[in-house]
């Protein structure tokens, strides 16, 4: 699991209720046909702007999230050395039932297992690896576009409240209260899009460039196994995926 999601939603909506706290309670910042409005309003115009299965996808992959890290590059190249060495050594056929957690490596190498040719891996992975940026790039899209439609759909909400409160000017001690619940509808949409759903956008777009970096390193070194190439200057090949801080330690290990 993601433990910076984790604790920067917890962080986020715990700093908020504790400010609330602070003037009152909880309750009154409650106000289901506000919340109704805007957050069942905002997932509706999402809806209209894209598919069912567009969005229910963006929710899929939105759960990337609070996901697993992904892979450090150094990581995977130690893996793919070691697979590199057992091809060299014993052949393709020895790398059948190796232990692989990344879903992309594990297809990789059962490629290389049933000797499929080197066009046939580069476009299979390939456009594997373009179909997982299409998917990532529609939830990221779809969150963003919620981020976009939550505050304004809370202004619509403050905007009813309004009405309603100036329709009932003749009783100026429910002026108060009834501003402060047209109110509450903004700061909602405020609350869900730049604490949730513009985050997990940005979030999901980030994590979408690792992986696809990781997939390209992954097919590049799977690619250099099929040549049959020397294990000992694979890292060398791929070290240029690697952060500059973290080269030098991969080199000397």
């Amino acid at each position: 699991m993601d433990i910076a999601t984790i604790i920067g939603l917890i962080g986020a909506f715990g700093l908020i209720v504790w400010s609330m706290l602070q003037g009152g309670t909880i309750a009154a910042y409650i106000n289901i046909p506000g919340l109704a409005i805007v957050l069942g309003g905002s997932v509706m115009v999402v809806l209209l702007r894209s598919s069912l299965e567009e969005f229910l996808n963006a929710v899929k992959v939105g759960g990337k999230s609070f996901g697993k890290a992904l892979e450090k590059p150094d990581e995977l190249i130690s893996q793919l050395v070691e697979f590199a060495s057992i091809a060299r050594k014993d052949g393709m056929i020895a790398l059948e039932g190796q232990e692989i957690e990344n879903r992309f490596m594990e297809k990789a190498i059962g490629m290389l297992v049933d000797g499929a040719e080197e066009d046939m891996i580069t476009k299979t992975l390939n456009q594997d690896i373009e179909s997982m940026k299409l998917r990532h790039k529609q939830g990221a899209t779809i969150f963003s576009s919620w981020g976009d439609v939550a505050p304004a759909m809370g202004m619509i909400g403050t905007l009813i409240g309004l009405i309603q409160m100036l329709g009932n000017m003749s009783d100026p001690k429910s002026i108060g209260p009834a501003m402060a619940i047209a109110l509450l509808t903004t700061m909602y949409g405020a609350i869900i899009a730049n604490c949730f759903c513009i985050p997990i956008s940005s979030k999901l777009t980030t994590r979408s460039e690792i992986e696809a970096a990781n997939c390209e390193l992954i097919l590049e070194g799977i690619l250099f196994i099929q040549k049959g190439g020397n294990p000992r200057i694979l890292t060398d090949l791929l070290i240029s995926f690697v952060p500059p801080k973290e080269r030098e330690r991969l080199v000397s290990a």
